[in-house]
């Protein structure tokens, strides 16, 4: 990857239980806690405490949700109020791109070609990447059986009302499924949940929780591996 080396970023990796902050020439991340009283507000202050003295030109956000042209389009489900329409570049004071937080994890892990990012986690977070083109999607709000949606089966919750040996063939089935209709060329599984797998698909990886800050940083760089990188979110899909 080429990255102006003179831009400094700071990337942010908001989640349902703690925030996670790196930028240019920082090797350790920081973080602090979230949670359902975390407004847009008190984490820009709480960033810029924790980041004291970091010096940066641009910002990277990965949110816990639906973005549409790099805006915050819906309200979190896990966190407090005032995120859409929230002005992070003067909270800022620089340049800021905001992304769902799966997407961002997928462009760091991301090698080339068709892939699909499957995030196993609180829910189920997913984006697909095409020549460099990031989709950032919904499928977890998709129906899958019973009643429930997808991340209601491979989320955290399905994973405890299963069992763990359930819930193993549960994801890879839902793995197999999403190959079959998106045909990726690889899969990559991030979440806290995917090194619960025993076993991989065919053609499947398991990813790297710090690759969502990695492709905080790729959200600058202008230019991948095979190519220019754009930034798109698709549209929410919410099942009956």
């Amino acid at each position: 990857m080429q990255m102006d080396r003179q831009m400094k970023i700071l990337v942010i990796d908001i989640g349902g239980s703690s925030v996670k902050c790196v930028a240019t020439g920082h090797r350790s991340p920081v973080k602090f806690k979230s949670g359902p009283q975390l407004t847009p507000a008190s984490m820009v202050r709480q960033v810029r405490q924790i980041t004291r003295g970091w010096r940066y030109a641009a910002v990277s956000i990965g949110y816990p949700g639906v973005v549409r042209d790099g805006r915050i389009a819906v309200e979190p489900h896990n966190l407090g109020s005032g995120w859409a329409g929230y002005d992070f570049a003067a909270a800022f004071g620089c340049p800021v791109k905001i992304i769902n937080d799966a997407a961002m994890q997928a462009l760091g892990g991301y090698a080339g070609g068709k892939m699909l990012f499957l995030g196993l986690g609180t829910g189920l977070g997913s984006a697909l990447i095409v020549d460099g083109a990031i989709a950032a999607m919904e499928l977890g709000h998709l129906h899958y059986a019973r009643g429930r949606s997808y991340e209601d089966h491979v989320g955290k919750q399905g994973r405890k009302r299963l069992g763990i040996k359930k819930w193993r063939l549960v994801a890879m089935q839902v793995v197999e499924e999403f190959r079959k209709a998106l045909l990726p060329d690889y899969i990559v599984l991030g979440g806290g949940n995917a090194a619960k797998l025993k076993n991989l698909p065919p053609q499947t990886r398991l990813g790297d929780n710090g690759h969502a800050l990695l492709g905080g940083f790729r959200l600058w760089a202008g230019q991948e591996q095979s190519g220019r990188t754009r930034a798109r979110s698709g549209r929410t899909l919410r099942g009956s």
